[in-house]
């Protein structure tokens, strides 16, 4: 039986990846835009109002919650839960927001999710996906290091021969 929860006892990391903040200012300029025509026909352009209204709830509803138990996508009108052991894989189309295939060949869109968040995913997944970027770094810190040894051996073999060629010849073996 695994121990009691505890006030010292980290919560599980838990991501919500949401469209961004700065789409609101988007729903007020489509306010803005909308309420001529409804100012100068009420009658016939009042149905506009709706317009914003709907952006503003997308905005608000769409997301992505990562953690270590699996995936919760919240699109328009439902919401799912993937467990790991269901996701096979992510896709990142072109444009468009990545999606996760299942092991039973479907895929789901994941709202607000680009290649951009990888790394954001690869720790709140809790090592289940890979960072790309972190594997990428430790590949170029590893050749960096590579570089340096051999630039290393290289000088250190360079000062052998300039020392044997300074000793004069009676000394050389």
């Amino acid at each position: 039986m695994p121990p009691a929860q505890s006030s010292h006892t980290p919560k599980p990391l838990r991501h919500v990846i949401r469209i961004s903040q700065l789409a609101y200012m988007a729903c007020a300029f489509l306010l803005f835009a909308v309420s001529f025509p409804i100012f100068g026909w009420p009658v016939a352009f009042s149905w506009l109002l709706i317009l914003p209204i709907i952006a503003v709830y997308l905005v608000a509803r769409l997301r992505t919650t990562v953690s270590p138990n699996g995936l919760e996508v919240r699109s328009t009108f439902s919401k799912r839960t993937l467990a790991w052991d269901d996701v096979k894989g992510f896709r990142f189309p072109k444009r468009s927001w990545a999606r996760a295939e299942l092991t039973d060949g479907t895929e789901v869109t994941l709202p607000a999710v680009s290649f951009v968040r990888l790394p954001e995913i690869a720790i709140a997944s809790g090592g289940r996906i890979t960072d790309p970027y972190a594997s990428a770094a430790e590949a170029f810190a590893a050749k960096e290091a590579e570089e340096e040894e051999a630039a290393a051996e290289a000088e250190a073999e360079s000062e052998l021969v300039e020392n044997t060629q300074d000793q004069p010849e009676e000394k050389r073996p």
